[in-house]
């Protein structure tokens, strides 16, 4: 107990935690009691991370981690986000199936990666707990014990759920291939934070290595469906639960992940290529030319014939996916090309007139940057609303583009590789390093992520505008705002105003307001009430003003969340 009072209101109740704690709640209280047992491990889940947060905060507990710098551990926001998006979608989709409108299946389907995520979660809170046994702080072992507690009684609240609610699914097996998902996000997470050191907290570092292994067992779960039936006795596959993906999921699913293990297996591939170029020439100048040509003809093969391979594989393609999109894009040819022409216009002349900016103005980089956030409200808003398929697959042409870069700039290749950082580094700030960039990464992300998983049965029409309101409106708003007229700070420490935090979430408002009445002229069915709007546009104001965290990760995510309650 004295442990326990030792450790003060102020430093127990934070404003990123009271945030997170207070979303939480909401989505607990808008759970159907058939939910009840995910409103159970979402509250162990929270409980856990948040006293293992307190544990890792204590005096040279973050000195085990190379995290970035100048930001908290995370450890609360970076394991509860992604479960409370999953758990607010299957909230959506009960509606629907009450209406019916949406097949059990489906519902079914999203509860298994939800106790995925759970799992994955958990595992890195265990690794992390520990960690801790050789953490030089030890007056705070009891928080530590209270957070192991939680966990654990997590672990067997999933067991118990998987063996009375789905009997008919071989629990068994089912634990085996969550336990399968712990193990892999431990495993990444490593992998993470010591091969790019201090270039994110560990919450950050959480909440990518989750969905990085969510993404990847979905992909196994679509391959092992096609390779021997062996997904059809584990009763996991999507296509028994409804989930009938159409072409372009598969294409963006097939393209990213494609790159992602491209970027992990081109350190062995340069190793080899460079062996063989050593051996035929000494000269550097060849060998920086021999890795590019490596580079260049591996990333080839693996986006012309391995990844379209693997889509023609598990999807029903009747010719190359290259020239699908081909024929996808000139199916309307007008309006899509149009709409691309437009872009790369915009783009053009943005990044040439905010380069010049960036290397004669004295304009802060910060603000400098949410120039780029606007730039995502002109790009993305017609386009979602008037060509939303088309956009969908844009946002991951985008991403495997800035991929392709970023791997370029990283690994310096000739001749991109040193361009391509000088240009990058121009619009970073401090939560970017030389190391790793992914400010532009996250804002992507933050647009596209709400849109994609929107796909399906949606009945609120703002979901899938989140990312580009609380990101390209509320942030841009906020920003320019505090940094020009904010006077009354939230914390001593921080930058944060609160007239900041007021302008982006009235600014939100009235874009909602505006775009409501264009949406219902479309055709979409309006029910959202505007006091939920209300309450989903200040709490992600309010995460935006008090997170430490990278916002372009996690108030697009909230947002989203708390528009699907």
């Amino acid at each position: 107990m004295g442990t326990l009072s030792s450790l003060t209101m102020s430093s127990f109740f934070t404003g990123e935690r009271a945030v997170v704690l207070f979303f939480i709640s909401l989505i607990l209280c808008s759970l159907p009691f058939s939910l009840l047992s995910h409103a159970l491990t979402l509250s162990l889940l929270t409980l856990a991370s948040l006293f293992l947060e307190i544990r890792f905060e204590a005096p040279n507990s973050l000195s085990l981690f190379p995290t970035r710098p100048g930001a908290s551990s995370g450890i609360l926001l970076g394991t509860v986000t992604l479960p409370a998006v999953i758990l607010s979608k299957m909230i959506q989709l009960s509606r629907g199936l009450s209406l019916g409108e949406v097949k059990f299946e489906e519902l079914h389907y999203l509860t298994l990666q939800y106790w995925a995520t759970s799992a994955s979660s958990v595992g890195v809170l265990i690794f992390l707990s520990l960690s801790l046994r050789h953490a030089p702080c030890s007056r705070s072992d009891r928080v530590l014990k209270f957070s192991l507690c939680f966990m654990f009684l997590h672990a067997a609240l999933c067991c118990v759920s998987l063996a009375t609610i789905y009997q008919d699914l071989h629990p068994a097996l089912k634990l085996s291939w969550f336990v399968c998902h712990a193990l892999a996000a431990v495993k990444l997470i490593q992998h993470f934070l010591t091969t790019f050191p201090s270039c994110a907290s560990i919450g950050e570092a959480l909440l990518v290595t989750s969905g990085i292994v969510l993404y990847f067992g979905d992909m196994l779960l679509r391959t092992m469906e096609k390779l021997s039936g062996l997904s059809m006795s584990l009763e996991l596959h999507p296509t028994e639960y409804g989930i009938n993906r159409s072409e372009i999921s598969t294409f963006i699913q097939g393209l990213l992940l494609g790159l992602l293990l491209y970027s992990l297996a081109f350190k062995y591939i340069i190793q080899i290529g460079e062996w063989f170029i050593k051996a035929a020439s000494a000269e550097t100048r060849y060998n920086e030319i021999g890795r590019s040509l490596v580079f260049f003809a591996s990333l080839g093969f693996v986006m012309i014939v391995i990844g379209p391979s693997w889509m023609q594989f598990v999807q029903e393609f009747h010719v190359h996916p290259i020239f699908w999109v081909f024929s996808f894009v000139f199916s309307e040819p007008v309006k899509r090309l149009s709409l691309c022409i437009y872009w790369v216009c915009v783009i053009c002349f943005s990044v040439l007139r905010f380069y010049n900016i960036s290397r004669s103005s004295k304009i802060e980089r910060i603000l400098l940057r949410k120039y780029y956030h606007m730039l995502a409200v002109l790009m993305f808003l017609p386009a979602l609303i008037f060509q939303p398929e088309f956009l969908n697959l844009a946002f991951g042409a985008a991403l495997a583009v800035f991929l392709t870069l970023e791997i370029i700039r990283v690994w310096r290749i000739w001749p991109l590789g040193q361009l391509v950082h000088q240009f990058m580094n121009a619009f970073t700030d401090h939560r970017d390093s030389d190391l790793l960039i992914v400010s532009h990464f996250s804002l992507l992300l933050g647009c596209a992520l709400p849109i994609w998983m929107s796909s399906g049965y949606n009945d609120r029409p703002l979901a899938p505008f989140a990312g580009i309101l609380s990101l390209g409106i509320g942030d841009t708003m906020a920003s320019m705002v505090g940094h020009k007229y904010g006077v009354l700070r939230w914390s001593k420490s921080g930058k944060k105003t609160i007239e900041g935090t007021a302008a982006g979430i009235t600014s939100v408002l009235a874009a909602c307001s505006l775009l409501l009445p264009l949406l219902a002229s479309t055709g979409h069915i309006l029910t959202q009430h505007w006091f939920s709007l209300l309450i989903a546009v200040t709490v992600s104001g309010l995460l935006e003003a008090h997170t430490a965290q990278l916002d372009n990760a996690f108030i697009p995510l909230f947002f989203y969340s708390l528009l699907c309650l």
